[in-house]
């Protein structure tokens, strides 16, 4: 079984989804997927038919400090949900569902 991926960023400095946030996905230095978030910040599905195993999901958010979050995330088969929560000076995120 293969495994999929999909994010969401909420801008919580503003309370708002984040629109048009880039989002790229690399497994070691290759890159695998890119889009940007949509008007609700989802990227329904960033990727999908993944081969399980490490990858980095680059964010790339609207703060006038973070200007790159990146994440390192060991999928297994399935589905994956990684949301990001990002205000000007503090950022988060969770395995979400």
């Amino acid at each position: 079984m293969a495994a999929s991926l999909s994010t969401h960023v909420l801008d919580t400095g503003q309370g708002t989804p984040a629109r048009g946030v880039k989002v790229e996905l690399f497994r070691g230095a290759e890159p695998v997927a890119q889009a940007s978030t949509d008007d609700d910040g989802r990227i329904a599905q960033l990727a999908a038919a993944l081969d399980p195993g490490r990858y980095r999901i680059v964010f790339h958010p609207p703060s006038p400090y973070f200007t790159r979050v990146e994440l390192e995330v060991e999928l297994g088969e399935g589905h994956h949900h990684v949301p990001l929560l990002v205000s000007p000076y503090a950022c988060a995120s969770y395995r979400g569902s």
